[in-house]
């Protein structure tokens, strides 16, 4: 069990050191992972803010009322 827990370490510590000398040694990429960031950061967040509002929020006024429209729309639909 021992030399599994090792080996697990050795594995885990070659491929933390693989892509930290790849990101390390990037010149390009380290823009293009900045874009992929910033685009993934518009998507989930500006665009949710934007596009779906909490309908729960703005039409129940406290988690019980909330609660029962969710169980009422799960159980009839």
């Amino acid at each position: 069990m021992h030399k599994n827990v090792e080996l697990m370490k050795k594995i885990v510590l070659g491929v933390f050191n693989l892509y930290y000398d790849g990101f390390k040694n990037m010149r390009i990429g380290k823009k293009l992972w900045i874009l992929i960031l910033v685009k993934v950061f518009v998507m989930f967040v500006i665009i949710k803010w934007l596009f779906f509002p909490d309908i729960l929020q703005e039409n129940f006024s406290n988690d019980t009322q909330r609660g029962d429209y969710i169980l009422n729309q799960l159980t009839t639909q």
